[in-house]
């Protein structure tokens, strides 16, 4: 370090500065860029070196001047960091292609050249690490007031130019037809955005009048502050109203947008201020720590959809989680009525294993088979969810979201005993679920066997195909679980696309397009298409979840297939109805070994299908809350607590209480 400070201070003013800059960053960096103490070692001992040798701090900073002044600031300020003005699937495109060929480096621009000086992808992470008092002292050991230059003005001149920039660009999204169709109060009130380019002007104006004259007043930025706080409300009121009218990707980018271009504007707005010195404010070293993340992950796609599907996310999972609420028995009233709802859904199963296995037999061609099982699934699932039945994997992906509502409704300061008493609820009401479309399914898939042995002579499937079944139903001997799995990811998926599609159906309009659509009304009469209407409102993402989830499950084998991969999937309730066919197909003379593994499979494949699907819909609803997985955690000892004390209620709930009779009133 010490030689680079030395090779710094003799440096000719004709040689660029970055080279050295990017030495002594890199002596700065330390070894591991989570060591965050010998990062602050580091740079305390470069704050050493420039308050013991003049010479040394002079050096670094007339390199820090040459740089400032030989590149063009403005758009380290306003790009870097921000969303530009593209689509978000322009964004994905950009950021592979320039993973694939980086862009050139533009010499005279500050932030190419930035990126030369912090050049590890994993800078951002000590650079942020560094306490705000180690940077103070670094900047006092910089000791600007021996400078005799004037290197003030012309970075000041550039972050005016920014502030100029970042407005222009924060009315004409607050404008955009998009977040005014969200919200249309933006439109009918004095819009603060169109204010703020006018104050900006003035603003701008003012501080380049008293840098040329000194006996000009002081620019004062409060009317910038207020009118950006009045933009944030804005943004919050957006955010509520698409709660109710659904939102979009490009919504969602529009907003993220927005907040990042306040947020810098804030900030540059701050910098600016000449009685905020950073020996005292630390918002420089906050850009700073701002500035190296954004361009050490400029090229990540992930940053690129986690900032731009925060709110579709959000909105998605709260379409599913209001959904969980019906899949929630509260009392034992519900709780039977759950288990009827899949009893018949178990009926329903039943006939569409007898469908799957039929369709094997044809040996359509690969594509049409694959199309075929995949609607035999969609079509069947579409059934239940109209007949108002349950599958009871279904649940899971439902419920997970209505608990990770209660965990952030409960602000950190849950109360345990209340989440585990709604674990318990739920556990209870999957278990009726698994219970009815199980015992409802071995049988029906039974009588079908027989009544088809009946009638036909021959069982539905041969012993080779029963063999298969039953082999594929072992535990240990078949991947049965990783195929259950595989299962559990696409039931997952499929409350993902159900939450997508109810919030389509609002942002969309679509219910109130079917009920203007002309050719309808003159088919099915105003009051049926309003009917029909209604029920695509509150229907469209169960019916498009199920059918994704069924076209999911019958293309899978043929994919696995194709592409020599072993892919398929196990589901517990068609697994438990292969199990009956298999036995008829065995006249019965099934060992008793073979019998327990099957059983022992299907209760694997179950558990397997219920936990996949359960994690993961728990971790994205908690994600899309800004929460974090061990947030969750303090429920597991609340849950084993109320297990021990009362383990019944996980399978059973308590009878109602019957109203106590009133007393009598007294005789008067």
């Amino acid at each position: 370090m010490d030689q680079i400070l030395s090779q710094l201070a003799n440096r000719q003013s004709d040689t660029p500065p970055v080279p050295y800059l990017a030495r002594l960053v890199a002596q700065v960096r330390p070894d591991d860029a989570g060591d965050f103490v010998q990062a602050t070692s580091n740079l305390r001992a470069l704050t050493y070196l420039l308050a013991r040798h003049a010479s040394y701090r002079a050096g670094l900073r007339q390199a820090l001047i040459d740089l400032l002044g030989s590149t063009r600031q403005v758009q380290l300020y306003t790009d870097t960091g921000t969303l530009s003005n593209e689509t978000f699937s322009q964004a994905l495109r950009r950021r592979i292609g320039e993973r694939l060929l980086p862009p050139a480096r533009s010499p005279g621009h500050l932030a190419d050249q930035f990126g030369v000086i912090f050049c590890q992808r994993e800078d951002y992470r000590w650079v942020a690490a560094l306490s705000q008092e180690v940077w103070q002292e670094l900047w006092q050991a910089l000791a600007w007031d021996e400078e005799r230059q004037m290197v003030a003005n012309p970075t000041r001149l550039q972050l005016l130019e920014a502030v100029q920039v970042l407005t222009a660009r924060i009315t004409a999204i607050g404008l955009e037809p998009e977040l005014v169709k969200t919200y249309p109060d933006i439109e009918r009130f004095e819009s603060p955005f169109l204010h703020l380019s006018a104050e900006a002007q003035r603003y701008v104006a003012s501080a380049r009048a008293a840098m040329v004259d000194e006996t000009c007043p002081d620019e004062d930025d409060r009317q910038m502050l207020v009118l950006l706080e009045q933009c944030e409300d804005v943004i919050a009121r957006l955010r509520k109203a698409a709660a109710n009218r659904g939102v979009s990707v490009s919504l969602s980018y529009h907003v993220t947008r927005l907040r990042q271009h306040i947020q810098r504007l804030r900030t540059l707005l701050a910098l600016l201020d000449p009685e905020r010195s950073p020996a005292r404010d630390a918002t420089l070293f906050r850009l700073l720590a701002e500035l190296v993340r954004a361009d050490n992950r400029k090229y990540s796609l992930r940053d690129v959809f986690a900032s731009n599907t925060e709110l579709l996310a959000r909105q998605v999972t709260e379409h599913a989680g209001r959904h969980g609420e019906h899949y929630i028995a509260e009392n034992r009233s519900q709780w039977l009525a759950m288990g009827k709802a899949a009893m018949g859904a178990g009926v329903i199963v039943g006939f569409m294993a007898l469908f799957k296995l039929l369709i094997a037999t044809l040996h359509l061609p690969l594509i049409w088979e694959a199309l075929a099982f995949g609607l035999n699934y969609s079509l069947g699932f579409m059934l239940v969810h109209v007949l108002h039945f349950t599958i009871a994997t279904k649940q899971p992906a439902m419920t997970a979201a209505r608990i990770a509502a209660a965990i952030h409704e409960a602000g950190g300061k849950a109360d345990m005993a209340g989440l585990a008493e709604l674990v318990v609820k739920v556990m209870r009401t999957q278990f009726v679920a698994i219970l009815g479309n199980v015992l409802l399914a071995i049988p029906v898939a039974w009588a079908i066997a027989e009544a088809w042995l009946w009638l036909a002579g021959t069982p539905v499937i041969d012993e080779g195909k029963a063999a298969y079944l039953l082999h594929d139903l072992h535990p240990l001997s078949s991947l049965a679980l990783f195929h259950a799995a595989i299962a559990g990811v696409y039931l997952f998926l499929s409350g993902l696309i159900a939450g997508y599609y109810d919030n389509k159906a609002i942002y969309r309009q679509i219910p109130q397009r079917l009920a203007a659509v002309p050719w309808l009304n003159r088919l099915l009469g105003e009051a049926r298409t309003r009917r029909f209407a209604h029920y695509v409102e509150h229907n469209l993402g169960g019916l498009a979840g199920n059918f994704y989830f069924g076209m999911f499950l019958g293309v899978t084998g043929t994919i696995g297939f194709l592409l020599g991969l072993p892919l398929d999937i196990r589901h517990i309730t068609f697994s438990s109805a292969y199990l009956s066919y298999a036995a008829v197909s065995y006249d019965y003379a099934l060992p008793l070994a073979t019998v327990l593994w099957s059983v022992a499979g299907v209760a694997l494949i179950g558990m397997t299908n219920l936990l996949v699907s359960f994690s993961l819909a728990l971790w994205v609803a908690l994600r899309s809350r800004k929460l974090r997985g061990s947030d969750a955690l303090p429920l597991l000892p609340a849950v084993l607590k109320r297990f021990l004390r009362g383990p019944k209620a996980f399978f059973i709930p308590p009878r109602e209480r019957a109203a106590e009779p009133e007393e009598a009133a007294p005789p008067a």
